[in-house]
């Protein structure tokens, strides 16, 4: 899966696998989380934020299933 950096204190990047709709998240403190049935639009809007925090806490967590990688 190709990883997107983004500009977060906490996030380190991003991505997306469009067969299966599973977004992809790589922590900074080295942590990696998979979320499953997520839209494209979703995983756009995680990696266009002004905020990758506040997006994620807002519309991802506790929304999919996810699995720690």
């Amino acid at each position: 899966m190709e990883m997107t950096s983004v500009d977060s204190s906490n996030v380190e990047s991003v991505g997306y696998d469009e067969d299966s709709s599973t977004l992809q998240i790589e922590f900074k403190n080295g942590s990696t989380y998979q979320y499953f049935d997520v839209p494209e639009d979703v995983f756009i809007g995680l990696r266009d934020a002004d905020s990758v925090g506040r997006y994620l806490a807002a519309r991802i967590k506790g929304t999919y299933r996810y699995s720690r990688v």
